[in-house]
């Protein structure tokens, strides 16, 4: 079913996905993930509700969020993907979600805005999206201008282009954070010994790391073009009813 329902999916876009899903389970994949992981779920951990939407090209189980009473994975038919759906056709409701995670999704797409606005559409007012995408001002940004692999085709988007998108689309920037200084060497002795500034330049928040998360809350319903026509939707998502509300992070 799911190949039949994909049959005219771009293909340009399911060799990217599927390129970039190799690269992140390789050895320097897996420590930018592993570095990732620690951040986000010390950001997702502070959330609550109904829905979070995670979208990303990782075949790593993402972190999730622990008082949040679904966690779901969206994206190409690959394994892991519980709704599976398009880059610009998510099968989502408007406001759907309390929490979307983009982990890598603007770095490995054919359309950032296009991703973008589907994501923003599916979060709630007074809902959280979280942006991960790696640092084009970084080693791994350098890395990504000579690399002969997958990682040759990230798109690299600057924090600060990525800000400016979503206050275009009525959100508001809460945070930004960087992790993960150490270059990108596949040498675990050399990783070990540069442990020590990993942690100097994390507590400083430098920002040459290799990634950048960006937390953005949904504060006005953005200005959004005339939807293209959907494929067949994959699934649905219906937002659960809340028991309580936080004041603090629903009011604008």
């Amino acid at each position: 079913m799911t190949d039949k329902a994909f049959a005219q999916a771009d293909p340009d876009w399911l060799a990217l996905i599927s390129a970039a899903r190799d690269w992140l389970s390789g050895p320097l994949g897996q420590f930018l993930l592993d570095e990732e992981r620690r951040m986000l779920e010390e950001e997702l951990g502070r959330f609550f509700g109904g829905y979070l939407v995670h979208y990303g090209p990782s075949a790593q189980n993402p972190p999730v969020a622990p008082q949040v009473q679904r966690n779901v994975r969206l994206g190409a038919p690959l394994p892991g993907v519980e709704i599976v759906c398009e880059e610009q056709a998510w099968p989502l409701s408007e406001h759907a979600a309390d929490v979307v995670v983009l982990q890598h999704g603007l770095d490995f797409c054919l359309s950032p805005h296009g991703l973008l606005r589907e994501a923003a559409s599916s979060v709630r007012p007074g809902g959280h999206l979280l942006i991960v995408g790696i640092n084009p001002w970084s080693t791994w940004g350098l890395r990504h201008v000579f690399a002969h692999d997958a990682l040759r085709q990230a798109r690299c988007i600057s924090p600060s282009r990525v800000g400016d998108w979503l206050n275009l689309l009525g959100f508001a920037l809460e945070k930004r954070r960087f992790g993960c200084y150490r270059p990108p060497l596949a040498s675990q002795a050399w990783q070990a010994r540069l442990a020590g500034w990993e942690r100097k330049a994390g507590q400083w928040q430098l920002a040459g790391g290799g990634f950048y998360l960006l937390v953005a809350r949904k504060i006005a319903v953005g200005l959004r073009p005339v939807r293209q026509v959907r494929r067949e939707p994959m699934g649905k998502l219906v937002p659960l009813p809340m028991a309580k509300v936080n004041r603090r992070n629903s009011e604008p």
